[in-house]
């Protein structure tokens, strides 16, 4: 993906394949982009509140999205039972909400999550950055997005 641009067309496109309510685990380093792909699954989902990076205040919920939006950032939490605790609590009201959930920093939880579509954002030498996405039943890749993909066992 060659800017932030197609990051974010490669958030709304994974609102229109997701099944819902859903689970997207974001891994990537700090800057890859993954604030950026939630604001296009905002933009996807009709949130037209400004979508902000929850590493302060851990969760941000939008309520207004169709299905909602539930947004939460764990790069703070360097225990892994403090993420854990915070993540089932999040999945919980996600699922009652029938919202999306979407999870920077998973690799904070100890928790296996086999039923998550989980997508790694890397920066690339040559510029711009590359999108691997992992998943039960995965969707075609979108016209114009480089992406690799491969099915979970």
């Amino acid at each position: 993906m060659k800017d932030l641009e197609a990051t974010r067309a490669l958030g709304q496109w994974l609102v229109t394949e997701t099944a819902r309510p859903a689970l997207l685990l974001l891994n990537g380093e700090l800057g890859a982009g993954k604030t950026s792909l939630v604001q296009g699954m905002a933009l996807a989902l009709g949130i037209e509140e400004p979508i902000t990076s929850p590493t302060f205040a851990l969760s941000q919920h939008y309520p207004q999205g169709q299905p909602p939006l539930v947004h939460l950032d764990l790069y703070r939490l360097e225990l892994a039972a403090a993420a854990d605790d915070l993540f089932l609590q999040e999945e919980e009201e996600a699922r009652s909400l029938g919202a999306l959930l979407v999870v920077e920093w998973p690799e904070r939880l100890s928790l296996a999550l086999p039923e998550a579509w989980s997508l790694q954002l890397t920066h690339r030498p040559e510029g711009g950055r590359l999108a691997v996405l992992r998943g039960p039943n995965l969707p075609p890749s979108p016209a114009g997005v480089e992406m690799s993909r491969s099915e979970l066992p």
